[in-house]
């Protein structure tokens, strides 16, 4: 009984040891991947037009590739003109919220100052804040297609990486309920709903021709893979999940962490 007893806590302990000894293997695997995208990244040239969300994500990457100091990979703020050195991942707030075509036009303005000279790789976020519910989703995008080609014409070296529209939460609760009685959307939802369809454009557009990168699907997507999904009209539209965000819209700590992890692994798999 004693001997039983003694071999079953031995085996209890064996066990947890190996679980223990895998769960290590797999976090070394992890962080061997992680050096090695921050390792490729630290050869590239980057330049990111963004506002806040874009901000969220960087000061992400900012956190991760200090946790790798062998890695040179700086997050760097620069002005027009600047040169981009290799091992930067070079930014700029584009003005302003609410007004994408200006925004488009500050990232032409940018790369043509001389940054799209040297950068090897060049991405645009468009921010939840430039959709209203009445936004001309096709119209915008048309647009942003228009100078995405002339600009890859004018700087054929340079990787264009083209971004999915960020999301916001959608109202849920009492209010949410007594406004979907009253035959009226759910605040957020149809603001979503144009951000989807800018997105989706640019799904049908680039996906398997040019690289995509949908942080749209990453804010709606649970670590279980569920979807944060909102019936509208007899169709179910995406919307930011509340546990990646504090306040509706930006990323908190957590999101910032994943999807900065996705976007490096994603950069490193450039060609």
């Amino acid at each position: 009984m004693v001997w039983t007893h003694h071999l079953a806590s031995v085996g209890v302990c064996l066990s947890l040891l190996g679980g223990l000894a895998l769960a290590a293997r797999a976090d070394s695997s992890q962080d061997s991947a992680l050096r090695s995208d921050l390792l490729r990244l630290s050869q590239r040239r980057i330049f990111f037009g963004h506002q806040s969300v874009g901000m969220n994500l960087l000061e992400g990457v900012r956190e991760i590739a200090a946790g790798h100091p062998e890695v040179r990979l700086r997050v760097l703020e620069v002005s027009a003109g600047a040169e981009v050195l290799p091992g930067t991942f070079a930014h700029a707030f584009v003005p302003e919220n609410g007004n994408p075509g200006l925004k488009l036009e500050s990232f032409e303005r940018a790369l043509s100052s001389g940054i799209g000279s040297n950068a090897d790789v060049a991405l645009l976020k468009f921010c939840y804040a430039d959709f209203s519910a009445d936004t001309d989703a096709r119209g915008l995008f048309a647009r942003y297609q228009t100078a995405l080609a002339d600009l890859r014409s004018r700087y054929p070296r340079t990787v264009f990486v083209h971004l999915t529209a960020p999301l916001t939460t959608v109202q849920r609760g009492a209010r949410a309920a007594l406004a979907r009685l009253l035959g009226r959307a759910p605040r957020g939802l149809l603001e979503n709903l144009r951000r989807e369809e800018y997105s989706e454009l640019v799904r049908q557009t680039y996906r398997g021709k040019e690289p995509v990168f949908d942080i749209a699907l990453l804010e709606s997507t649970a670590t279980d893979g569920r979807r944060e999904l909102h019936e509208w009209n007899g169709s179910k539209h995406p919307a930011l999940l509340p546990a990646w965000t504090d306040d509706g819209g930006h990323l908190n700590p957590d999101a910032r962490l994943r999807f900065a992890r996705e976007l490096i692994a994603f950069l490193a798999a450039l060609p």
